[in-house]
């Protein structure tokens, strides 16, 4: 099995390492993401200007890491298009610092990294952590190991793109798995003027929170109430796929969880 690890923090990001730890195992891993921080990058590819990748030292001895002068997207293409010749069985994005919730995956660039292994049809997986300060990453790498391990077991006749979203609490803290839907957006941005003496400059904060009760269901509302949070997210609106088919995804890793009990 061939996986690739992606983010949008970037290639030293503590999350996107805890992931790699957990994915190694399964199969052989490539490590490629971008060289800084493009949170909130969307599935922006870059077309006007060169990409440079340079491979870097990984600290998991057998997996091949590589930084890019780019955004996540970029760093799925590079990877499936050119860096690794044999096509890819999962692409997992993240973990991110902080959570995806709702119409924000519009935005978010670990949404976006997975979004370009769900247009190729490989099984694909965004995993945050909802906290921006000391998130807990112990929690969700065990869950990304568990559910990529789960997807590979559980193949899908469609292409398949999951959002998870998870408390930044122990595993022992954790309720339950919880199938859920895209609630509304949790967030919209304020627009901080400044100036520099000469000219006048802006700067978009995504930081104005939307104060509405998450509807229970929904992937705002399984965190809260301390549970892992799995989004099936249909592109296309019409794949058909019934819920029963991801059902046997969420039991897998449901078993593992209790078996550590």
């Amino acid at each position: 099995m061939r996986i690739l690890l992606t983010n949008d923090d970037g290639i030293n990001a503590q999350g996107l390492w805890s992931a790699a730890e957990a994915l190694a195992d399964l199969g052989e891993l490539t490590v490629v993401a971008p060289d800084r921080d493009l949170s909130g990058i969307s599935a922006a590819m870059t077309l006007s200007t060169i990409l440079r990748v340079s491979e870097v030292t990984s600290p998991i001895e057998g997996v091949k890491a590589y930084s890019v002068q780019g955004t996540p997207g970029d760093c799925v293409i590079l990877a499936t298009e050119h860096l690794v010749k044999q096509p890819f069985d999962l692409v997992v994005s993240g973990i991110n610092q902080g959570a995806n919730f709702g119409l924000d995956v519009i935005n978010s660039g670990t949404v976006g990294g997975a979004f370009h292994g769900y247009f190729r049809d490989i099984p694909s997986i965004a995993v945050s952590v909802a906290s921006l300060t000391n998130p807990r990453y112990d929690a969700a790498a065990w869950v990304t190991g568990a559910l990529g391990q789960a997807v590979l077991a559980n193949p899908l006749p469609v292409p398949l793109l999951l959002n998870v979203n998870l408390p930044s609490v122990g595993l022992d803290e954790i309720e339950r798995v919880q199938l859920t839907r895209l609630g509304p957006k949790a967030f919209l941005e304020n627009v901080e003027r400044g100036g520099d003496g000469r000219r006048e400059f802006f700067w978009i904060r995504h930081n104005r929170s939307i104060n509405n009760q998450p509807a229970e269901g929904t992937d705002r509302w399984a965190v809260r109430n301390k549970r892992i949070s799995i989004t099936p997210v249909d592109l296309v609106f019409s794949n058909g796929t019934p819920d029963a088919a991801f059902e046997s995804i969420a039991q897998g890793l449901t078993e593992q969880l209790k078996s550590r009990e």
